[in-house]
């Protein structure tokens, strides 16, 4: 994991030389690529944990669009549905890891909150909880993730621009749907 860490950071020091320097404004064609190479790696490897990810260690992955889940109860951000989703997925034998839009943190607490800082409100380890950098959208991260992990996703959203790039989308169970009824969790685990 030290690897994609130290290839994201020169990638985006890269970035940050060329939008600053003018006469090095042709290495964004370089940065800007090993940047979004080096986050997806990183992400590969967060996601699968101490483990690998590999089948055989009896994970059984999901991904979680943090996001969009903690709105399912009364439309407003909230951790506490978060949990009661994470909590009745690790009964089913699931692992979950959870993605969150940079802005989540606002949502939530009026200011921007880390990995760690919601891996700890939620009660899961650092590796499994990932805030996407500023700008960089959520939704592909989420996808790939679940692509890499063949994992299936805990979300409301239907991901409609991104069919066309993950057709698995499409894929009866591939999304998993849910929210509360007269304070009762439900997903759809068909």
């Amino acid at each position: 994991m030290r690897t994609p860490l130290i290839l994201l950071v020169i990638s985006l020091l890269g970035l940050g030389g060329a939008l600053v320097w003018p006469a090095a404004a042709d290495l964004i064609l370089l940065a800007g690529p090993a940047a979004l190479a080096s986050l997806l790696l990183l992400l590969r490897e967060w996601l699968r944990g101490p483990s690998g990810g590999k089948p055989g260690k009896s994970k059984r992955w999901i991904v979680v669009d943090g996001s969009n889940v903690m709105h399912w109860k009364d439309g407003t951000a909230d951790l506490g549905t978060l949990r009661a989703v994470l909590a009745h997925l690790r009964e089913l034998g699931f692992s979950p890891g959870v993605m969150f839009d940079a802005n989540a943190g606002y949502k939530l607490a009026g200011q921007y909150l880390h990995d760690g800082a919601l891996g700890r409100q939620l009660g899961l380890p650092k590796d499994r909880v990932m805030v996407v950098p500023r700008g960089t959208p959520a939704d592909p991260m989420i996808l790939t993730a679940a692509r890499d992990l063949n994992a299936r996703i805990v979300t409301n959203d239907r991901y409609r621009d991104w069919i066309e790039t993950y057709p698995e989308i499409n894929n009866p169970g591939h999304l998993i749907r849910g929210g509360f009824r007269n304070g009762q969790l439900w997903l759809d685990l068909h």
